[in-house]
């Protein structure tokens, strides 16, 4: 039988996020969850499809709903070796032009071939550096100069190097190709561009906060020596970066390199209370970075995850707690950054959903929406600079429900593949292969 997210699992993910500062206000939120028992969920499963799947009258093989999305392939939890997935990146081979998904999961992560997108095949896994099986993991995938660089919350996990080359020749059970510090962490980012990695949510051995949880800066221009850059620690706990070499609208940081933080600072024990803001920090010199902005913005809940539209000027952001905390639709807050000493909040889109928003990417004039219970959303982006989106696809993922809860769906996307698909990954159904038809 596939292997689902049991009511103890998620209550054990609630731990889990106690990584981050902030995090101590997911304890209720996943206290809430009231899951399907195993018996229906089986039910439920035993009848869906399992591979291709065209998105016909609304639905995908009588089973997703969806509106101009295909499915091309589907691979369960089981297929990937995993009890538990959540996020992913990709990475497509410069020499063959293969694609591939990778997805993390609590055991490892796991590499995807995808050049066949109607057939994706599992090349092999890399295990987690330290493993608490007892425990649902996530961690975090980026990519540079072909290799991958992966961080996880699980105990003194580090940063794993991988060398995504050798997916051309082996397969299976893989080693790490290189190992960096002993931390966990909740995140990272990479600039491309800059050859710098970016850790966030960082907690050393002795779980005191690593940069205070803020931007942890690691050079890996030699992707198998990576070396201590920096720290950033004057905003406290920052949950997830985007870093880029500016070349947005704003001449005054022209060719500088920044970061743009979804920042939640503890400001307060007891009570508890947290700063939810969106802050910029220029990281060009590396020993001295400097704040730029942070900004506040209101019904706040938990500061999460934004992503730059490809011209610099606007910045898409979700807070993960705001539909739990506000009883709002699924948000996402837009942001002109015309000016990044003073960004301006513009608009605010309430999708038509009630589930939480998680991740957001953004490719031309769209963005894609991983919302947990109410699966991936397209949001076109033609009428951003009046402070609203459109969305003009879906794929729903999970179709028990579209709760504001953390009991399944998809966590993360990736669409930037040489080929167009899309990867979809679920925390209770593992990885879909997606193609976006009108």
């Amino acid at each position: 039988m596939r292997k689902f997210l049991s009511i103890t699992a998620v209550g054990l993910l609630t731990a889990a996020f106690l990584g981050a500062p902030p995090a101590l206000a997911h304890e209720k939120s996943f206290d809430q969850v009231s899951p399907p028992t195993a018996e229906e969920r089986q039910a439920e499963l035993a009848a869906a499809p399992d591979g291709q799947a065209e998105c016909v009258d609304g639905m995908a093989a009588g089973t997703y709903p969806c509106d101009g999305i295909d499915m091309l392939d589907h691979l369960w939890l089981e297929d990937l070796g995993l009890s538990f997935a959540n996020d992913m990146w990709g990475w497509t081979d410069p020499a063959s032009k293969k694609d591939y998904a990778i997805v993390g999961g609590t055991e490892g992560t796991v590499f995807v071939d995808i050049s066949d997108p109607s057939n994706a095949t599992v090349v092999g896994m890399l295990p987690a550096h330290t493993l608490d099986p007892d425990r649902p993991f996530w961690r975090d995938i980026k990519v540079h100069d072909n290799h991958a660089f992966v961080v996880s919350e699980q105990l003194e996990h580090g940063m794993q190097v991988f060398d995504l080359t050798r997916l051309r020749t082996e397969s299976g059970t893989f080693t790490e190709d290189a190992h960096y510090g002993d931390f966990t962490a909740h995140n990272v980012n990479i600039n491309e561009d800059t050859g710098f990695a970016y850790v966030v949510g960082a907690r050393n051995p002795d779980r005191s906060l690593n940069c205070a949880g803020g931007l942890h800066m690691v050079d890996i221009s030699a992707p198998t020596s990576p070396s201590f850059a920096g720290c950033f620690d004057e905003h406290g706990y920052i949950h997830d970066t985007q870093c880029v070499v500016y070349s947005g609208p704003d001449a005054d940081y022209a060719g500088r390199e920044i970061c743009v933080n979804s920042n939640a600072k503890v400001v307060s024990a007891d009570p508890f209370e947290v700063e939810n803001r969106v802050a910029i920090v220029d990281v060009t010199d590396k020993s001295n970075p400097v704040s730029i902005a942070r900004m506040p913005y209101t019904e706040d809940g938990h500061s999460h995850q934004g992503w730059f539209t490809p011209d610099q000027r606007y910045f898409l952001h979700g807070d993960e707690l705001d539909e739990l905390s506000h009883g709002v639709n699924t948000r996402t807050r837009i942001w002109d950054m015309t000016d990044l000493d003073n960004p301006a909040h513009i608009g605010t889109f309430d999708n038509d959903t009630t589930s939480i928003d998680h991740n957001i990417y953004t490719e031309h004039k769209l963005a894609y929406a991983s919302n947990y219970t109410s699966g991936l959303r397209v949001y076109q982006t033609a009428r951003i600079g009046m402070g609203t989106l459109k969305e003009v696809a879906f794929f729903d993922v999970y179709p028990e429900n579209d709760n504001a809860s953390f009991e399944g769906g998809t966590w993360s996307n990736y669409g930037y593949f040489q080929q167009d698909v899309i990867g979809v990954s679920t925390m209770d159904r593992g990885l879909f292969i997606l193609r976006k038809v009108n």
